[in-house]
């Protein structure tokens, strides 16, 4: 949160993103989503007196990414996947198939260790 404070009085001082990334250590494109992002909250510097490092990174981070126990997309069932690969003749290419036709907005591949289902098998 040092970082981040010291990011918003250099921005708010003039300096260019590019002298504030060497001056903290970080990418300029770091400095861009962190300004980016203060702005989303609306903060500017000096910043309230009573913002503690707690407080600035949940108005920092309280929107990014994905909420824990969310997926953006459904997922198979793990364990009847399981259970079906041990009957003879399937396989997971036929497994993939059937999530699919079943959930057409489901995951387009499937990584297992080793070996890509459904899609391309270059990295």
């Amino acid at each position: 949160m040092r970082a981040i404070r010291h990011i918003l009085r250099l921005h708010a001082s003039g300096a260019s993103d590019r002298s504030i990334g060497r001056s903290v250590g970080a990418a300029r494109s770091t400095v861009q989503d962190t300004l980016k992002r203060a702005k989303a909250a609306g903060l500017t510097w000096p910043l309230p007196a009573d913002l503690t490092d707690t407080l600035l990174e949940e108005r920092l981070f309280a929107r990014s990414g994905v909420k824990t126990g969310l997926r953006r997309r459904p997922e198979p069932d793990w364990a009847a996947l399981a259970r079906e690969m041990k009957r003879p003749g399937v396989t997971m290419t036929i497994l993939h198939e059937e999530y699919r036709a079943a959930c057409p907005e489901g995951y387009g591949y499937l990584r297992i260790p080793g070996m890509v289902i459904g899609g391309s098998t270059r990295s």
